[in-house]
């Protein structure tokens, strides 16, 4: 890997972004086998710093770590001495303290990935940061897309939903189109940040119009978290106008791939009928989300070969 980190995808080369697929790939098939642990990070200890709630990705990347037998620390804000006034930088340097070798980092803020290389030499990977990027989630999308398609390059996907506060699109627009596939987003105006064609993307309000024109779409979630205001007249227009249903897959009359990063609204930007249909990868999605952030892990902890003399 060209970088020591993984802040972003923006940071990261095509090259190298299919280098962890490539690798994924492998660690997958140690994922089916009986005995599932191997000892490539044995003597690694790695950090897991969450500042902000999480379930799919705190538990995925607790698995990975686990499975190449990395010592593994949970940190919670929530719990911690941050809530006695601690300063964050006192709490990365405290725990570079301790010897560990690697940072996983999930915090409200973007930039705050970032901003930890500055007190530390551990390897610092991003797991999420405010509506900035979430590059592991954008690297198992297209790891599932690749399982999928076999290739990435020429592909047709869109991504549909809240696109002003979706981290996970953001990751995607960058990965996809370093990748070689045509991107167009899709969602409430509102939802639509200003000038984002300037990533190389098309923009599309109409939804049937993406749903013909794609080989894949991402479904995104509603972050009513994030938003703070209303951004949407109601729960119903919005699945009205956006929403993927059964009966709007049936009227486009062709087999599409469905994706979607979780959490999910059932019932509001997709439907339980779809969600659960063969047309969907999304648990596929959950299963290469263990092997990436193996792949990570292995890329960016891993002992590098000696060179012979």
């Amino acid at each position: 890997m060209k970088n020591k980190h993984l802040l972003g995808l923006v940071d990261w080369n095509a090259e190298d972004i299919q280098t962890v697929i490539d690798t994924a790939f492998t660690f997958r098939e140690i994922l089916e086998r009986p005995i599932k642990k191997v000892p490539t990070l044995q003597g690694k200890t790695v950090v897991n710093l969450f500042f902000e709630d999480s379930t799919r990705t705190r538990i995925s990347f607790e698995l990975a770590q686990k499975r190449l037998s990395a010592d593994m620390i949970n940190f919670s804000a929530g719990i911690s001495s941050i809530k006695k006034g601690e300063t964050f930088k006192d709490t990365a340097q405290n725990i570079e303290a301790m010897k560990i070798d690697g940072i996983v980092m999930r915090h409200p803020t973007p930039g705050a990935p970032l901003h930890l290389t500055k007190f530390v030499d551990a390897v610092v990977i991003n797991a999420g940061d405010g509506t900035h990027e979430h590059p592991t989630q954008g690297l198992l999308d297209m790891t599932s897309l690749q399982e999928k398609f076999g290739k990435i390059q020429g592909l047709k996907i869109g991504i549909i939903g809240d696109i002003t506060h979706s981290r996970v699109a953001k990751s995607n627009i960058i990965g996809l189109t370093k990748l070689g596939a045509e991107v167009t987003l899709c969602g409430p105006p509102t939802l639509m940040p200003v000038n984002v064609e300037k990533l190389g993307v098309t923009v599309n309000y109409n939804v049937d119009e993406v749903l013909l024109w794609a080989n894949a779409v991402n479904i995104l979630r509603i972050q009513r978290e994030r938003q703070g205001v209303s951004y949407i007249p109601s729960i119903r227009e919005y699945r009205a106008n956006w929403g993927i249903t059964r009966e709007r897959l049936d009227r486009i009359g062709k087999e599409i791939t469905i994706m979607h990063p979780g959490p999910m609204n059932r019932g509001v930007e997709i439907d339980s009928d779809v969600a659960d249909s063969n047309n969907a990868i999304i648990l596929n999605q959950v299963l290469n989300g263990v092997a990436v952030r193996m792949a990570i892990l292995y890329l960016l902890l891993g002992d590098k070969p000696k060179e012979e003399d």
